[in-house]
């Protein structure tokens, strides 16, 4: 039995199963992903329909882009219900209606649509996918139950598996970070600098190691830190997967956890 860990898929399906086959993942083993299963990448129905139907020995963390595709569809959802639009939610028409209607409200009242669809995934899932309302609240519901982070013991090292930082106390985040939550899903350096676990061992991604102006920059493999203080080992494991077309060192990588082997695809 191993256990591995997966982060930031974006949409790079092919690759995902690619990775499971490369490790010969089976239902002895477990597998914890770290978020961020969605967005830039082509295939993003099909990870989604991959997360509905995951297998039971499977883990699934929250990234900050599934957080933000959820608020994205609340809006939607919100906009329904105030304007009591009744909307047909097996219509896939009815779902492109609201979803312009909210762009459209969002421009008139003078607020940013920018960051509404930002990837322009919910826009491509309509498309080309003939997705419903009905769709988008049950993957909705999926993201609600994904937890913000998650412990397990490996040897003799408390491990946390978390999107982008972990820290255990809300003091030690700087100014930036109104809560753990934005912590947990949007560190960077931070990660590395104000959080960590004693004696522990932070398994995340968010910052693809193909980004040269990041601390965690390492040409597109894992990168390690070890915080001496702490007692306390990091592991990045985003590298940058979705931007192999332009990027030649992107790529997916894997972790398993018992002897902290790293498997590329």
């Amino acid at each position: 039995m191993s256990t591995y860990v997966i982060s930031d898929i974006h949409g790079c399906y092919k690759e995902f199963l690619t990775m499971l086959e490369k490790i010969d993942f089976s239902n002895r083993d477990y597998l914890i992903m770290a978020g961020d299963y969605i967005d830039r990448g082509k295939y993003n129905y099909e990870m989604l329909k991959w997360l509905e139907h995951c297998p039971r020995n499977v883990v699934l963390v929250r990234g900050n882009h599934e957080e933000e595709f959820v608020k994205n569809i609340d809006l939607m959802f919100q906009l329904d219900k105030k304007e009591e639009l009744a909307s047909d939610f097996t219509s896939n028409k009815d779902a492109i209606i609201l979803y312009e209607s909210v762009k459209y409200i969002l421009k008139q009242k003078d607020l940013s649509a920018l960051y509404f669809d930002l990837y322009g995934t919910l826009n491509s899932l309509l498309a080309y996918s003939n997705v419903t309302l009905e769709d988008f609240s049950r993957w909705t519901e999926i993201i609600h139950k994904m937890p913000y982070y998650f412990k397990l013991k490996v040897g003799d090292r408390n491990c946390v598996v978390v999107h982008a930082g972990y820290t255990e106390k809300l003091e030690d985040i700087n100014s930036r970070f109104s809560s753990l939550e934005e912590f947990y899903l949007y560190a960077r350096e931070e990660g590395y600098q104000l959080g960590g676990k004693q004696h522990g061992m932070i398994i995340a991604g968010h910052t693809p190691t193909i980004s040269k102006k990041s601390f965690a920059y390492n040409k597109g493999k894992v990168f390690q830190y070890y915080n001496r203080e702490m007692d306390c080992i990091f592991y990045n494991i985003d590298c940058g997967c979705v931007f192999q077309e332009w990027e030649l060192d992107a790529r997916l990588a894997c972790i398993r956890l018992e002897d902290e082997k790293v498997f590329y695809v």
